[in-house]
């Protein structure tokens, strides 16, 4: 009813369930997977700490256009009132720090803490 989404993240090690968030938002699907791998470059940073190197993350998203945003250098007249901060995801794949990959809405572990779900998917 009041037009906000509610995003959630799931933050794995291997396959290890290591954090976990989720948040109404009163922003678009580009600016969560932004907050979302902040999360995760803080993560980094702290197995940076313990002496364990993470090169390269794979987020994954199962909103395509979210993923396309992070994917195309060319600035879109619609998303031009998105502030330069947000844009730093795009800035972390392009130099090949971040991987956005599509999955599809059956397999996203994070719709567990964002809608409701029968019980024979959970």
């Amino acid at each position: 009813m009041d037009r906000k989404s509610t995003s959630g993240t799931c933050h794995l090690l291997g396959s290890s369930l290591i954090s976990w968030h989720n948040k109404k938002q009163a922003c678009v699907e580009y600016i969560a997977a932004g907050s979302c791998y902040a999360q995760i470059l803080w993560i980094k940073q702290q197995l940076k700490d313990f002496r364990l190197k993470v090169s390269k993350v794979t987020l994954f998203c199962d909103i395509t256009s979210a993923i396309n945003l992070t994917k195309n250098q060319v600035q879109h007249s619609r998303t031009k009132h998105i502030k330069v901060r947000h844009h730093f995801i795009r800035d972390h794949a392009s130099n090949g720090g971040c991987e956005i990959q599509f999955v599809a809405t059956e397999q996203q572990l994070a719709d567990i803490f964002t809608k409701p779900l029968s019980k024979d998917r959970f």
